[in-house]
């Protein structure tokens, strides 16, 4: 959806106060990029920023520092430990942002038009997580939230969150609850409030091949020494066959099978081929037969190269024979597949198709578990009634996301409860990508469907 379509379509009947805005605008403007070292201070920063506003919201707030970026913790209780306890998770770092990337203005000063927020975080994942901030904040005004409340923001979410898993650790029982609470996903469309019940998993791995020593005159060697780009793009090539499937042994071993129920429930998103190839702004759309599109991003794993790069870059013609060519690859798991066990196909795969005419080196990066929770059982209803009144009243979807969060995983194997996966991302709010956007009516649309969950949480 174009940022103009949404003034059209929507009423914005949902006000959001002039201080909400001016501090969630105040949010967006630390430009917390993880991956980014120079940045560092920034992060710190909106750490800082993060515990003061928490503190002016009524809630008990520290920071804690870890090896790589600080996490913020924020607590609420009321009745001595006897309610039920909610931990709400988000993150404040995001993704890089360049003006070269294709920006129509600075990432982070956040503009508005036609209702939407644009700036890097606006969705992923500052408005989100603001929102139940928000939420949380009106609710301790009025004499408090219907269950204790415990936030965790982290600053790496963005580059595997490698030191989160500690933090739960180390303050197990500070942060014991009996559901956690995560709004880091799509909604099915504008106004379609959504539950979403599973996540793919994700390994991630890049691969090097040495040839020559050095790059060596085209003219002179070529056709005598192998290219390395050629190997490369060959066995690129290879991952898939011509009906788009993944053909790494064994990669399909442990995929399970959707329910007729999820098929449906897929099915009634509405989301058509065509407009996922709108979105994606594709002039077609491709993969494994026998799945609608909507039905691939969730709920069939995948084999995606992000970049590969070898040989001369530059302006006009170099005649080389380049030393090196590299790609990075991401594969994206559903439910019983394992990163580890998926990382080490791949890379026996690729060593067994590798000639002996280039050296290969393959780096594993990071890995996410795939999540799957059946949203019909224990807090599952509880959501459902708490998107249905945020949205007036409106039917609730479930959905199997595409991406990945990694801590949903180990917020279950650590703490021992599910997350709730309540998203107030619209399909193309653009988050990893130029001009990210974000509806400012879902501040506050958020803050109501906070304030619904706990109390619909309290009452299970």
């Amino acid at each position: 959806m174009l940022v103009q379509e949404w003034g059209q379509r929507q009423d914005r009947g949902v006000p959001v106060s002039d201080q909400n805005r001016s501090d969630y605008f105040d949010f967006l403007r630390f430009p917390t990029v993880s991956a980014d070292p120079a940045r560092d201070p920034s992060m710190r920063d909106c750490a800082t920023w993060l515990e003061k506003k928490f503190g002016e919201m009524g809630m008990e707030a520290e920071i804690v520092a870890t090896p790589g970026a600080p996490v913020v913790l924020a607590k609420w209780s009321k009745g001595g430990g006897k309610r039920r306890r909610v931990l709400i998770y988000g993150h404040y770092d995001v993704q890089p942002a360049e003006m070269g990337d294709g920006w129509t203005g600075d990432p982070f000063e956040p503009r508005m038009s036609a209702g939407m927020v644009l700036a890097r975080g606006s969705t992923d994942n500052k408005g989100q997580i603001f929102a139940h901030m928000l939420g949380v904040a009106e609710a301790i005004k009025e004499g408090g939230a219907a269950t204790d409340v415990v936030f965790v923001v982290e600053g790496e979410e963005e580059v595997g969150s490698d030191h989160l898993e500690a933090v739960l650790r180390a303050r197990k029982e500070e942060l014991r609850c009996d559901v956690a609470v995560i709004s880091d996903t799509n909604m099915a469309g504008p106004d379609q409030p959504t539950l979403t019940y599973g996540l793919r998993g994700i390994t991630a791995l890049e691969v090097e091949l040495t040839g020559p020593s050095h790059d060596l005159h085209s003219g002179v060697y070529g056709g005598a020494v192998v290219n390395p780009i050629k190997v490369l793009t060959q066995l690129l090539a290879g991952l898939h066959d011509d009906k788009f499937r993944v053909t790494i042994p064994g990669f399909y071993k442990k995929v399970r099978k959707p329910a007729a129920w999820e098929r449906k429930a897929a099915k009634d998103l509405g989301v058509s081929d065509q407009e996922v190839r709108r979105q994606a702004g594709s002039p077609a759309l491709g993969g494994e037969p026998g799945y609608t599109a909507i039905e691939r991003i969730g709920m069939r794993p995948t084999a995606e190269i992000n970049g590969i790069t070898g040989g001369y870059q530059g302006p006009g013609p170099k005649t080389v024979l380049p030393s090196k060519a590299s790609a990075k690859l991401t594969f994206r798991l559903v439910p019983h597949q394992d990163p580890a066990e998926i990382a080490g196909l791949v890379e026996k795969h690729l060593k067994k198709e590798c000639p002996k005419t280039v050296k290969m080196k393959i780096t594993c990066h990071h890995g996410g578990l795939p999540y799957f929770c059946d949203p019909k059982k224990d807090f599952g209803p509880a959501a459902v009634r708490a998107l249905s009144q945020a949205w007036d009243g409106k039917k609730v979807h479930y959905l199997l996301e595409g991406g990945t969060i990694p801590i949903v995983s180990v917020i279950r194997k650590v703490l021992g409860v599910e997350t709730l996966l309540v998203g107030l991302s619209l399909p193309d709010c653009r988050a990893h990508g130029p001009d990210e956007t974000f509806p400012i009516e879902y501040l506050e649309r958020g803050a109501r469907m906070n304030r619904a969950l706990l109390r619909e949480i309290a009452e299970v």
